[in-house]
Parts: structure tokens; C-alpha cells; sequence
């Protein structure tokens, strides 16, 4: 499975450029002929505006839906379509959607570890559900940013089964260690391929770190990103993640108990 992240600068507070640069890079990386398409966190708004939020959000979807959805379908790829900021039932949520190549949207997550440090939690709503879906039959699931941080999280989808975690984010430059370190640790301890997708944007005082990485269950790194935006690729040979699980059982061996 090739897989191509579109590590994208984005400008706060201005969906209707967002939603252009995100098209525009989505027809310059399907020359390639990837199988997945990944596009980073709120990437319709940035993270985040905190004046007019609810205004600049998407409805429901609807936008995403449309354009990017439109897209899976003309160019028949798979869209891990990031997260945006959207709007539901009156509460905004920081969500995640996939598309298949039919443009059907067949998966929404929303963020559940929202980033008390910069105020997350007062502006979007928690998620409650876990996401798994399958992309050309390969079972995968996707978490946002912070959720990272939890490893309980990663474990449960690696539980149900998936073979490759998207981690789409807006990680800041000033803590990018942390990044690269727990996607290689959530790759290693869960025998998974790990695609992160992070933004290059600075947002008020906020400069956000770029150096999007592909992961394979070994914790090699098979593409890294530099700071800038960019479309970085990768094949993922998935086949490993059952070889490995063969090699180093460590989910027959755990003590789910303790």
C-alpha cells in the first residue's frame, strides 16, 4: 500500500483558502498514484481560531464531504481526510472523516484527548467512540493530535485488529522529539504501521513542527518529512505486521489481567 502524506500549511481562521490549497495539493499528489491520501488536523481552520469558531467550522461535513469526498471519487483514491473543525448538533468537534475510492465517507472520528494545555477542551466537544475501518481490505483506524499521548488508546484499535494507525496532527515544533518518539513507540508496541500526517503552520505564536513520518512495525522509519510543507510518500509492505506478530507474539504473551 502506498501511502502519501500531505504535510500542508494552512492559514488560521480562513477555511475557503484552506479548502483550495488542500484541493490543490490532493491533484498534485494522486500523480503519483498513491492508494491513501492523508491531509493533516484542522486543517479547514487551523488550530484553532478562538474568535468566530462556530462560524468558520464545517457543517456536519457537508464542505468535506463535497470537495474531498468529490475528489476520492474522480481520482479513485482512498482519503484519510485529516480532521476539521466542525459543527454538530450545536457542539463543535475536532473530526476526522475517510473516504474509499467511491468518495464514500466511510468512517468520522472525533477527537477524544482534547489539549487542555491550549484551551482545546473550551471551544470542541470530546468524541466518544473508537474508529476502525478498512481501506483495499486493510483493516486500519485513525486518532487525532493528543490522543498520541494515550497509549491505552492505540492498543485498543490494535486489539480490534487494525494493521496501520493514521495519526493526523498539529504538533509544535518546540516538542517534535515527542512526536517522532511516540509514533516509533505506538508502531513497535502494537506490531502496526504508523502514518503521521503533521502540519507546518504557524498559528499565532504557536510554529508547528512538520517531519511527518511512515513507521513500519519495526519502528524503521520508511519516510520522514522535513519542516516544510510537502508531500511525502511511502510503500508499505503489509505483509511485515503479520510477520512480525509471528516473530515477537506479544499478544499472545500480554497479561491483559494485570
Amino acid at each position: 500500500m502506498k501511502v502519501s502524506c500531505l504535510q500542508m500549511h494552512m492559514e488560521l481562521g480562513n477555511p475557503s483558502e484552506n479548502f483550495l490549497h488542500a484541493k490543490q495539493m490532493i491533484r498534485r499528489a494522486v500523480k503519483e498514484h498513491p492508494d491513501v491520501l492523508v491531509l493533516p488536523e484542522t486543517w479547514n481552520t487551523g488550530f484553532f481560531p478562538k474568535t468566530g469558531l462556530a462560524e468558520l467550522s464545517s457543517r456536519n461535513l457537508a464542505e468535506v464531504k463535497e470537495h474531498i469526498g468529490g475528489l476520492a471519487m474522480e481520482y479513485g483514491v482512498n482519503i484519510v481526510a485529516g480532521s476539521v473543525s466542525n459543527l454538530r448538533g450545536g457542539k463543535i468537534f475536532n473530526t476526522a472523516a475517510v473516504f474509499d475510492r467511491k468518495g464514500a465517507c466511510i468512517a468520522e472520528y472525533d477527537k477524544m484527548h482534547l489539549f487542555t494545555p491550549m484551551g482545546e477542551d473550551g471551544f470542541y466537544a470530546r468524541g466518544d467512540h473508537i474508529c476502525v475501518f478498512s481501506l483495499d481490505g486493510i483493516k486500519c483506524g485513525v486518532i487525532i493530535c493528543y490522543d498520541l499521548r494515550f497509549p491505552e488508546l492505540t492498543r485498543r484499535l490494535s486489539l480490534d485488529g487494525i494493521e496501520m494507525l493514521f495519526v493526523v496532527s498539529q504538533w509544535p515544533r518546540e516538542r517534535i522529539a515527542h512526536l517522532r518518539c511516540l509514533t516509533a513507540a505506538r508502531a513497535i508496541e502494537n506490531q502496526i504501521f504508523v502514518v503521521n500526517c503533521n502540519s507546518c503552520s504557524a498559528a499565532d505564536s504557536t510554529v508547528y513542527g512538520g517531519t511527518s513520518a511512515v513507521i513500519d512495525p519495526l519502528g524503521r522509519t520508511l519516510a520522514l518529512a522535513e519542516e516544510t510543507e510537502e508531500i511525502l510518500s511511502a510503500e508499505c509492505d503489509m505483509n511485515l505486521a503479520e510477520e512480525v506478530r509471528g516473530s515477537m507474539p506479544v499478544f499472545r504473551d500480554r497479561h491483559p489481567g494485570l
